[in-house]
């Protein structure tokens, strides 16, 4: 098996260094993720780049923890599960949200529940809807924005979770207590 270096601001090839930095600056530490993708600083950057992106949509904190964490449970990720648990603390997100994404049961809200269930067909599915889908999801009081925002978390969120099952990245330790 290929072993991954964990890169800092000293090891990190010259076009990562930048975007390491950033990293402290954003988090207070360079993510083991991040130290990881370092190796690539083409990877690294277009991660970070989708993130802000997707920080900017119009979804909600909720939302967002919703798709995240539902990618992330579909893609199994050892890493990122607890990362965007602790992620969704720091957010406010409701703790009943949290568990029931962690846990694999029903959201507490019927609109989250459809966002949940609409990002894990687009997954599970590659990008196919049916009508009738995507006719819940409009009820719902989602739109075509929504639909490709979550179209946008789903590529973020295949750039680190496919990262970490190649490096098997270690957790960071402020994520160990959601492991």
């Amino acid at each position: 098996m290929t072993e991954f270096t964990l890169h800092n601001a000293d090891s990190a090839p010259e076009g990562s260094r930048p975007l390491l930095e950033a990293s402290q600056q954003a988090f207070g530490m360079i993510p083991n993720l991040h130290a990881v993708m370092a190796t690539s600083p083409q990877l690294l950057a277009a991660y970070q780049q989708a993130h802000q992106q997707f920080l900017q949509s119009t979804l909600t904190d909720t939302e967002k923890t919703v798709v995240w964490q539902t990618i992330n449970q579909f893609h199994q990720c050892h890493y990122c599960l607890p990362a965007h648990t602790a992620i969704a603390h720091s957010m406010g997100v409701d703790d009943a949200v949290i568990e029931a994404l962690r846990a694999g049961t029903a959201l507490p809200d019927p609109k989250l529940q459809i966002l949940h269930d609409t990002t894990l067909a687009l997954v599970r599915d590659r990008g196919r809807l049916s009508d009738a889908q995507l006719a819940a999801f409009f009820a719902a009081g989602y739109g075509n924005q929504n639909v490709l925002e979550i179209v946008l978390a789903i590529g973020q969120k295949v750039m680190s979770n496919f990262t970490n099952h190649l490096a098997q990245t270690p957790v960071d330790a402020p994520f160990k207590p959601f492991v």
